[in-house]
């Protein structure tokens, strides 16, 4: 196991641990808007805790490394969290260290692992992206994502493809998360589709060999 592999599998848990904390500092003032000062400060402190713990991880992930600029690229989303702390909804990129623990745990057949993926992110895709619109569009003028069901529903017709039309964001960086949740939703649907034919395909297979058998 290389330097950078053992350094990552010790830093698994912790990464994960720290990324919930983080989605809790950065949903609790989104859901809550009359949130106390003294209690959003202590958020803000938290949330930016972890983005130095983040910092520090990538940091040390890099130097233990041979090929820095090379793994830089691979891990280009951490660069990005690193460099865009100022742009709220692209925080949530911290919230990657679940995908890390969902290819660890994804055991079985690559449908398996499909499944578990197609699951893990649908479900991040939708919360989160809810959370992340809400955040964007709740204080901007004439905006009609300005509650928390309002940017579910949005989140869950826009991740799914259907795209009703009746909420959308109004703001530069609403959109941008549009995009993002778009391009998650295409993904998806590509996948489970990928994923169901290889189970009819694996099912005909199997029907075609026990048919085999009998006739012997």
């Amino acid at each position: 196991m290389t330097p950078v592999a053992r350094w990552e599998k010790r830093a698994e848990i912790p990464l994960l641990l720290l990324a919930l904390a983080f989605l809790i500092a950065y949903a609790w003032p989104v859901l809550d808007p009359s949130l106390d000062t003294d209690v959003r400060t202590v958020l803000e402190v938290a949330s930016w805790t972890v983005w130095a713990a983040f910092f520090i991880d990538f940091a040390a992930r890099l130097y233990l490394t041979t090929e820095r600029r090379s793994y830089a690229f691979a891990h280009w989303y951490d660069v990005a969290l690193i460099l865009l702390p100022m742009l709220r909804p692209l925080r949530l990129l911290r919230l990657l260290a679940f995908a890390r623990i969902l290819n660890r745990s994804a055991v079985g057949s690559l449908v398996g692992k499909v499944s578990t993926y197609v699951a893990g992110t649908a479900l991040m895709a939708l919360g989160l992206g809810a959370i992340a619109v809400l955040d964007a569009e709740q204080d901007a003028p004439d905006a009609n994502i300005a509650t928390f069901g309002d940017a579910l529903w949005w989140s869950a017709t826009t991740v799914t493809t259907v795209g009703y039309g009746d909420r959308f964001p109004i703001t530069t960086t609403g959109r941008l998360v549009a995009v993002a949740l778009m391009l998650v939703g295409i993904a998806c649907i590509g996948a489970i589709t990928a994923g169901v034919a290889a189970w009819l395909v694996a099912q005909v297979e199997a029907d075609a060999r026990d048919s085999v058998d009998q006739s012997e």
